[in-house]
C-alpha cells in the first residue's frame, strides 16, 4: 500500500497540501511576530503619555497646595487686619471719650497711636499676601490652562494611535487571510489534478497477481489412486457431492452385488456410510 501511495495522483496533492500548510504556518508566525511587535509600540506609547502626564499632575499638585497655602495664609491676615481695625477704632474713641480727663489723655493717645500702627502694619501684611494669592493665582491658572492643552494633546494623540493601530493591525489580518486563501488556492489546485481511475489502475497493475481465478478444488478418492498405482486406470474425477446430494444418491440408486462386484471395496465404504 505504501508503494501505491507514493506513486499516486492523491500522494502528490496531499504532498502539495502538506507544504502549503507549512507555508501557512509560517504567515502565521510572521503574521504573531509583527503582532508583538505592533503590542510594543502600543506599551511604549502607553508608557511615554503617562509618564508625561504624570509630570503634569505632579506639578499641578505642587501649585495647587501652593495657593491654597496662600489662600490659608491670606484669610488669616485679613482677620488679624479686621481686628487691628477694630482696636484702633476702640482706641481712638477712648481718647475722645476722655479728652477732658488730663491723667489718661496721654496714656490713651499712646495706645491710639500703637493702634494705628499695628492697624497699617496688618494692613500692609494684608494686601501682600493678597497680592502674593493674585500672583500664584495667576500662575496656577497658566499652568492649569496648559496642563489642559497638554492633555487635551495626549488625548489627540492617543485616539490617533489607537485608531492607526488597529488599521495596521486589521491590515495585517487582511494580509493574513488573502495570503492563505493563495495557499489554499494551491491546494485546491493540485486536488483538481487527482484522477481517481488513474489511481484505482496503478494499483491494480501494481498488486495484480494474473489475469486468471484460481482453479476450483477437486475431489479426489483415496482408493481410486491406489488401483491407479496398481495399473489400472482410474475413473474421472468428479466434484464431492454434497450432504443432500449424497442421501438422494443413497434413495435413487439401489446398491446390488453386481454394482458390489465392479465397485469393491469403495461400494463397501458407501454402504457403510448410508447405514
Amino acid at each position: 500500500m505504501s508503494t501505491f501511495v507514493c506513486s499516486s495522483t492523491l500522494k502528490r496533492s496531499l504532498d502539495i497540501f502538506k507544504l502549503q500548510m507549512e507555508h501557512v504556518s509560517l504567515a502565521h508566525l510572521q503574521l504573531a511576530q509583527s503582532m508583538r511587535e505592533e503590542v510594543k509600540k502600543l506599551e511604549e506609547f502607553r508608557e511615554k503619555q503617562k509618564e508625561a502626564r504624570k509630570r503634569i499632575e505632579q506639578h499641578m499638585e505642587s501649585l495647587h497646595k501652593q495657593k491654597a497655602s496662600q489662600f490659608k495664609k491670606t484669610m488669616d491676615s485679613k482677620k488679624t487686619y479686621e481686628q487691628k481695625c477694630r482696636d484702633k477704632e476702640e482706641a481712638d474713641q477712648n481718647v475722645y471719650r476722655n479728652t477732658n480727663n488730663s491723667k489718661n489723655i496721654d496714656k490713651l493717645n499712646a495706645k491710639a497711636l500703637q493702634a494705628k500702627g499695628n492697624s497699617e502694619e496688618a494692613d500692609r501684611v494684608y494686601q501682600q499676601n493678597v497680592s502674593t494669592l493674585g500672583n500664584i493665582r495667576d500662575e496656577w491658572l497658566k499652568e492649569h490652562v496648559h496642563a489642559c492643552e497638554v492633555l487635551e494633546k495626549q488625548a489627540i494623540d492617543r485616539i490617533n494611535f489607537v485608531r492607526n493601530s488597529i488599521w495596521t493591525h486589521l491590515n495585517l489580518l487582511s494580509q493574513q487571510c488573502v495570503t492563505s486563501d493563495e495557499l489554499y488556492e494551491e491546494v485546491r489546485k493540485s486536488f483538481e489534478l487527482c484522477n481517481i481511475q488513474e489511481d484505482i489502475e496503478h494499483f491494480v497493475n501494481l498488486r495484480r497477481t494474473g489475469d486468471k481465478p484460481p482453479a476450483s478444488l477437486v475431489y479426489e478418492n483415496f482408493y481410486s489412486g491406489q488401483r491407479a498405482s496398481r495399473g489400472t486406470s482410474p475413473p474421472p474425477q468428479m466434484p464431492p457431492p454434497s450432504t443432500g446430494e449424497k442421501c438422494l444418491q443413497s434413495q435413487e440408486t439401489p446398491v446390488t452385488l453386481q454394482s458390489i462386484r465392479r465397485a469393491g471395496s469403495s461400494v463397501c465404504c458407501c454402504a457403510t456410510q448410508l447405514k
